[in-house]
């Protein structure tokens, strides 16, 4: 696929797991859980014990999904990003070196931005999309990406940080792009257990279908 199709995917589905586990162990567990669920488009993210085995490994077990890299914030991350095979890049931050060897090996870029000048800076940078981050801050969120969107309408925004059950309805209905969700549905622990990831991720994709068929 070329990052246009690779894009596409991300587009239609409008969701992104967001795979951060400290337990290398638990990574393929919880990826397992994600994509029986219905997930099609998931990260790992580079601070996550053995990220880029687990990238290998995901990619050879499912073709059908797309795996991403995530926590890109410098080139030298992005190439082992890609020596991986990681097929698109998040970033936490705004790095025009990140979105050229992205680009140059067919990889669409989410670049982390939360500021108007930031996201504008990203959007000139080349980044596919960007990522409203951190989406959670309190008492900004949700009105605060309704005071920019209308100036910035020409920029595809994904929420990261905060998104729940509680409130990714809400999000969709404020109008975002799409999301990346976390803790929420990726922690694994005792209070969170593999069926409590499955339970959520389809919750998840069932709010974004209703949403999908408005």
């Amino acid at each position: 696929m070329n990052r246009q199709e690779k894009l596409s995917i991300i587009t239609q589905e409008k969701l992104i797991a967001i795979i951060r586990s400290n337990q290398q162990s638990n990574v393929s567990i919880i990826i397992e859980a994600l994509v029986d669920s219905g997930i099609k488009a998931l990260e790992v993210t580079s601070n996550t014990a053995g990220f880029s085995e687990e990238i290998i490994k995901a990619r050879q077990k499912y073709p059908t999904v797309l795996i991403g890299a995530g926590t890109i914030t410098n080139v030298g991350l992005a190439q082992k990003a890609v020596e991986a095979g990681a097929q698109f890049i998040v970033t936490p931050n705004t790095n025009r070196e990140v979105v050229a060897c992205a680009h140059e090996n067919e990889l669409p870029v989410l670049m982390g931005a939360l500021t108007p000048t930031e996201i504008c800076n990203a959007n000139e940078a080349g980044a596919d999309a960007v990522k409203l981050f951190p989406g959670g801050i309190e008492n900004m969120g949700i009105p605060y990406y309704k005071s920019i969107k209308g100036p910035l309408s020409n920029i595809d925004l994904y929420a990261v940080g905060g998104i729940g059950l509680h409130n990714i309805k809400e999000w969709f209905e404020a109008g975002i792009q799409g999301v990346g969700v976390g803790g929420s549905l990726t922690t694994l622990n005792e209070n969170n257990t593999v069926e409590d990831i499955r339970k959520t991720a389809k919750k998840m994709l069932e709010i974004i279908e209703e949403f999908k068929r408005k």
